[in-house]
C-alpha cells in the first residue's frame, strides 16, 4: 500500500502545466512543475494583428511546440470568460466574443485546458491567500482582481467603470493614455486612482503587475506592492488545485452539458447564441 501511494505522489509531482498568458502586445508561455515552479525558459511571441482567435491559437500552437512535452494547460485571457467561453476582448479583435477558448485549445493541443481572465491568473500568482486583497495590471488595458481570504471574486472588471470625468480606468490609465501624458502625469493618475479603489474596496493590499508597472513611481502606500509580470504565467498552476467542490471550477472549465450558457456550433467552434432581435 505505501509503495502505491508513493507512486501517486510521484505521478502528481511529475505533471507538467503549460502555462499561457495573452496579451494585447506579447503572448507568453512557460511550463511549470505541480508547485508552480517552471520548468522552462518563458517563450514569447507578438500577439498577432488583427488578434483574431485562429491567429492566437497559431500563436499558441507554436510556442507548445517550442516548450516541450506538458500534461495540461492553463491559460490567462484579457477578456471576460465564463466556462471556457469568451464573453468580452476589449483589446483583441471582436470576433473573440462567443468564442469557446477552452473547447478550440483542447482540440489544438490535446490536452485538458483550463481558462481565466489574465488579472486573475496573475492574482493567483501573487496574493498571499488572507483578508481583502486587489490586484490590478497595467498594460494595454487594466485589468483587476478581488480575492477573499483566497477566494476570487471572477471576472471583476474594473477597468471599464467609470473613474473620473465620465472616462474609465482603462481609458485614463491603458498604454494608450501612458503615450499620451507621459509618465509623470500617468503616476499621479494612478496614485488617484488607488486612493479611490482603496476608498471603494477597503482592500488589505493591492498588488500592481502587467508590462506598465515598470514604469510606476515609488514610494508606493505602505499596504501596496508590485509583483513580477512572471505571476500571469505561474498563477494558472492554482486551476489545478481547487478542490472538488470549489466554485471556481465551473468558471475555468468548459462548459458541460445541461448548463444554462446556450450555445451553437459554427465550423467546429462552438459559440454563443446571438440573440433574436
Amino acid at each position: 500500500m505505501a509503495n502505491k501511494v508513493n507512486s501517486r505522489a510521484k505521478d502528481l509531482k511529475a505533471m507538467k502545466t503549460l502555462a499561457i498568458d495573452i496579451g494585447g502586445t506579447g503572448t507568453k508561455a512557460i511550463i511549470l512543475d505541480e508547485e508552480g515552479t517552471p520548468l522552462t525558459e518563458r517563450g514569447r511571441l507578438p500577439t498577432p494583428q488583427p488578434a483574431t482567435p485562429k491567429a492566437i491559437l497559431g500563436v499558441i500552437g507554436q510556442l507548445a511546440k517550442g516548450q516541450g512535452p506538458f500534461d495540461r494547460v492553463s491559460v490567462g485571457f484579457p477578456g471576460v470568460i465564463r466556462h471556457g467561453v469568451v464573453f468580452t476582448a476589449p483589446n483583441l479583435d471582436p470576433s473573440w466574443v462567443g468564442f469557446n477558448l477552452v473547447a478550440g485549445l483542447t482540440r489544438l493541443l490535446k490536452k485538458p485546458v483550463r481558462a481565466a481572465n489574465d488579472a486573475d491568473v496573475q492574482g493567483f500568482g501573487a496574493i498571499k491567500g488572507q483578508d481583502i486583497e486587489l490586484v490590478i495590471t497595467l498594460g494595454t488595458g487594466f485589468g483587476s482582481a478581488l480575492f477573499v481570504d483566497g477566494k476570487l471574486v471572477p471576472n471583476l472588471e474594473m477597468g471599464h467603470h467609470p473613474f473620473r470625468n465620465g472616462k474609465t480606468y482603462e481609458e485614463l490609465l491603458g498604454d494608450k493614455a501612458l503615450k499620451k501624458i507621459g509618465n509623470k502625469k500617468w503616476n499621479k493618475r494612478l496614485f488617484k486612482a488607488i486612493e479611490t479603489l482603496d476608498r471603494v474596496l477597503n482592500f488589505d493590499n493591492l498588488y500592481i503587475g502587467g508590462g506598465n508597472s515598470k514604469k510606476v513611481h515609488n514610494p508606493l502606500p505602505e499596504k501596496v506592492a508590485l509583483v513580477s509580470n512572471a505571476a500571469g504565467l505561474l498563477g494558472g498552476i492554482a486551476f489545478w488545485k481547487f478542490e472538488a467542490d470549489d466554485p471556481m471550477n465551473r468558471w475555468v472549465q468548459a462548459q458541460t452539458k445541461g448548463s444554462s450558457l446556450p450555445k451553437s456550433t459554427q465550423g467546429g467552434v462552438e459559440r454563443r447564441k446571438k440573440p433574436k432581435r
